[in-house]
């Protein structure tokens, strides 16, 4: 899937120059530069050899942790699967979910019953996949003229992993006896790997089209050999799926087309049993509008305590017939919708800042808070090691409800000054959040932090808030130098002064795919082939993979990043994003990026589901993406991720809570990380360019004549 658009002969750029600058002020580490400005070198001897992948070249596939189980196992009507009666009592745990592996599967004599963990994962560093054969490419480069890059010799193989014991049913795990995967290691989410898991598109094991958690469970096997710390599921409560999942009907329970509590207790005792931790998505800004709250407020009317849990007000003009503010929605539309009361009349506005199906809670009604404080328990005493926060910036409105800047504001976006977010008296309840947060050690949680400001978003990393906050400027960086060292400065000084952990992703639920947003223009008339630009975007996005990698804190990685997918484009008629129909079919939204993930086979649905149609379609040309022939492939994308995830925990060169900067021709960076001295080179261009000093540990693309490539990046020590 990735082409090599730069010609062996093309003239090479200028060289990366140490001495160009000195570590820039704000992200410079201990580790200070000698007087000439190059940054000390640390002695290769014993280093790994040069890595790197190639995406022409196949190689046989890697030994599976799972495949002495039964890599060929045949369909057995007779083996039922862990499936909650919600889930049509025939759904069938596909063993052979897993390509190259076989899936985790549990048979019980009813749908409470719960599979027997797996053999537990002592630490990444002893779980290393085997790798493939591959060439290796390193030149003797002039060291008048350029860095000297040591050749290569083959690194051993190392020892396949041990079979797993056979899977046997037991009773489903007690909250009472549930904890966090490890209460003693308080801070592991300081250098974390999270995997996003969007539910509905991770694995169907039921057939309905669906994602679900039995498809989770038999994909955890692929997860431990992908390398990740914790996954963090999108909304998995019960939800009327106005906006799937983030319209929280009942915040203690597993919706039905998901499975059931017993199943999420398995999934739990299942991923802590192969050293992954879980962690779900909370929705406390809002609930579903089929909420038992939200339907007593109706029924209530105005005045009552039942209305004073969300945020009713009386309309303005003449007979109540305007909104109380301009407020807009997020989705589009205005935030507010009007009721009709019991008795037929035209009533108040409530506001919803999402959907109208996502009514907004009212913060300073203290049974709001109380109630979080029980779902809160509820999950942490099953196991959970902590929450993503959704709209963590949300919640806290204004008291006066000002209007807002119309002209200001874009769908599914605000600023700074926007009065729906990031009002002062949020920080109060993410008080109170951390307050329980702390009674279960082990476990963190993170918010959705929309805030551009770093003064402000530093407030939601002080000690007695947020454990971590999600930062976007990487997502929203363009693929050039100067976008991706801004992002890069600008977010490690946002976590500065608090002392806090910084947090990079490319992608998620609600952002294109990098893949996508890294491809060049081909609607212009002079516009690159389509299929040469999905290259490029697909170079691109793996190289900015290294990069997120090198850097300090922690990682969050989308589901389906691993394989370079990009966006679907999808007809009309199978949108399903609120968006769509809220912007009157201007907008999208963002079903282009929740499509199903791709796990074997040649044709849709690709082993994710047993059913033709999936709820959202998948594309006829993913073949080449599918986690089958990526496995298979030691230069794809899928086992770059592997590779280069394996290296950022067993080697010493990644530590450092900071970075410093290589003086870099035009359109390419370099960094150092501040004590293990990693370095990290990204050439953003479309031509060759000489690398930093150092032995090349691994590389997005292979080096050409001992040179990176156009639009790749390489890791050096």
């Amino acid at each position: 899937m990735v082409s090599d658009q730069t010609s062996p002969d093309a003239p090479a750029g200028p060289p990366f120059d140490p001495s160009d600058e000195t570590p820039a002020t704000g992200t410079g580490g201990d580790a200070a530069p000698d007087e000439t400005g190059e940054p000390e070198q640390e002695d290769a001897a014993g280093q790994d050899d040069v890595e790197h992948t190639e995406a022409t070249t196949s190689a046989e596939p890697a030994d599976d942790p799972d495949s002495a189980e039964d890599p060929e196992a045949p369909d057995d009507p007779e083996d039922p699967a862990v499936v909650d009666e919600a889930q049509n009592d025939d759904a069938e745990l596909a063993e052979d979910a897993e390509p190259a592996e076989t899936a985790e599967t549990a048979e019980t004599t009813d749908s409470e019953e719960a599979v027997e963990p797996g053999e537990h994962v002592e630490d990444h560093a002893e779980d290393e996949p085997e790798e493939h054969a591959e060439e290796e490419h390193a030149e003797d480069v002039e060291p008048a003229t350029a860095p000297s890059l040591e050749a290569a010799t083959p690194a051993p193989e190392p020892e396949a992993p041990s079979p797993k014991p056979p899977v046997s049913p037991k009773p489903p795990v007690a909250p009472s006896d549930a904890t966090q995967l490890d209460t003693s290691d308080t801070t592991w989410w300081r250098n974390a790997i999270f995997y996003q898991i969007y539910p509905r598109s991770f694995s169907d094991a039921n057939g309905d089209g669906v994602g679900d958690l039995v498809g989770v469970i038999s994909r955890l096997g692929y997860l431990e050999l992908l390398g990740v710390d914790a996954i963090w599921l999108s909304p998995i409560m019960c939800s009327p799926m106005a906006d799937h999942g983030y319209d929280v009907s009942d915040p203690r329970d597993i919706d039905p087309v998901f499975g059931s509590i017993a199943l999420f207790d398995n999934l739990i005792a299942e991923a802590h049993a192969r050293d992954i931790r879980v962690t779900m998505d909370l929705v406390p800004n809002h609930t579903s509008d089929q909420h038992e709250w939200f339907r007593a407020a109706l029924a209530a009317g105005p005045g009552s305590p039942e209305r004073a849990r969300y945020i009713f007000r009386d309309g303005r003009g003449e007979g109540g017939d305007e909104p109380p503010n301009n407020w807009l929605s997020v989705f589009g539309g205005p935030a507010w919708h009007r009721v009709t009361e019991a008795d037929g009349s035209p009533g108040q506005w409530y506001m919803h800042i999402f959907a109208p199906e996502q009514p907004d809670l009212n913060w300073e009604n203290p049974e709001v808070f109380d109630d979080l404080e029980k779902t809160l328990r509820f999950w942490l005493d099953r196991g959970v090691d902590g929450f993503r926060i959704d709209v963590a910036h949300g919640m806290a409105k204004p008291e006066d409800l000002p209007d807002m800047d119309l002209d200001a504001t874009r769908l599914l976006e605000n600023n700074d000054d926007d009065p729906r977010f990031n009002n002062y008296a949020v920080h109060a309840i993410h008080r109170k959040i951390r307050r329980v947060m702390d009674d279960y050690p082990g476990a963190a949680n993170v918010g959705e932090i929309w805030v551009e400001d770093n003064e402000r978003f530093a407030e939601y990393l002080r000690p007695d808030e947020l454990h971590l906050g999600f930062n976007f400027r990487l997502a929203k960086a363009e693929f050039t130098a100067e976008s991706v060292r801004a992002a890069i400065e600008n977010s490690l000084e946002a976590v500065l002064s608090v002392n806090g952990v910084p947090t990079w992703t490319l992608s998620n639920h609600d952002v294109d795919r990098e893949v996508s947003r890294y491809t060049p223009d081909t609607t212009d008339p002079d516009g690159a082939d389509p299929e040469v630009a999905l290259a490029d975007g697909i170079l691109a996005a793996r190289a900015m993979a290294l990069v997120e990698l090198a850097l300090p804190g922690s990682i969050f990685i989308y589901n389906g990043a691993e394989l370079g997918l990009p966006n679907a484009d999808l007809p009309d008629e199978a949108l399903q994003d609120p968006v769509w129909e809220r912007s009157g079919h201007t907008e999208r939204g963002r079903d282009n990026c929740r499509v199903p993930i791709p796990w074997e086979g040649t044709e849709p649905p690709y082993g994710f589901s047993a059913a033709a149609d999936t709820w959202l379609p998948m594309p006829d040309s993913w073949a080449p993406f599918t986690v089958e022939t990526q496995l298979e492939d030691a230069g794809s994308t899928l086992s770059l991720y592997r590779r280069a995830i394996e290296l950022r925990y067993t080697r010493k060169e990644f530590t450092g809570s900071t970075v410093e900067w290589y003086g870099a021709p035009d359109g390419c960076l370099a960094f150092r990380r501040s004590e293990g001295h990693l370095i990290c080179a990204l050439n953003t261009t479309d031509q060759p360019v000489e690398l930093p000093p150092g032995t090349v540990l691994l590389s997005s693309y292979p080096l050409t004549d001992g040179l990176l490539p156009a639009r790749s990046a390489a890791w050096l020590v």
